[in-house]
């Protein structure tokens, strides 16, 4: 299975390995051809705004929006929460806008406010998961096919809708590699 990481800047590097160490095949994307040729994306941790004005100069936000239509999987974590969402809360900004959720950006605050914290989530794993978050931000209002998978601190940091899953915090940069199955059983059909 070819699982594809938006390969514009952010943790691109820290997810490919997660998926090469699972025996799949990473396929760092930059151009819209690639998107015929992969099983799932994932949009990577990093800078939205950057992220999404590079989607628009190369081209590649119309086909993406498309294929993810048409059911493609795709993983927003932190960042690529931002781009995948239908609205933020208090910017009229709007990326890919294709998840119907509100996010909140940098929601816990500035960089000294990133924190970690573990959790079992049952939809992705019956042991804790080590969750890392970094100028994370959260998810505000979730429509109602969004299935809620994880909550922090009362805040919504994991949730699905159909082909989308959207995460607040970095499973890549920790050691545990059970969202990164969990997307790979999606991008399998599961």
């Amino acid at each position: 299975m070819k699982i594809g990481i938006l390969g514009f800047q952010g943790a691109v590097i820290e997810h490919q390995r997660h998926i090469e160490q699972l025996g799949q095949e990473a396929v760092v994307v930059r151009y819209t051809e690639q998107l015929a040729e992969i099983d799932g994306i994932i949009l990577p941790g990093g800078e939205s705004t950057t992220m999404g004005k590079l989607l628009n100069r190369t081209g590649m936000m119309e086909p993406f929006r498309e294929k993810i239509q048409q059911g493609m999987p795709v993983w927003g974590t932190c960042a690529g929460m931002i781009l995948l969402a239908k609205e933020l809360d208090q910017d009229p900004v709007v990326h890919l806008g294709m998840m119907d959720i509100t996010v909140r950006r940098n929601a816990y605050g500035t960089q000294i406010d990133s924190f970690d914290t573990q959790v079992v989530i049952p939809e992705v794993s019956d042991e804790q998961i080590p969750l890392v978050f970094i100028r994370a931000p959260y998810i505000v209002r979730t429509g109602e096919r969004v299935k809620v998978l994880c909550e922090v601190e009362r805040h919504v940091v994991a949730a699905r809708e159909k082909n989308m899953l959207a995460t607040s915090f970095h499973p890549e940069l920790t050691g545990n590699a059970a969202f990164h199955q969990y997307f790979i059983g999606m991008c399998s059909g599961k």
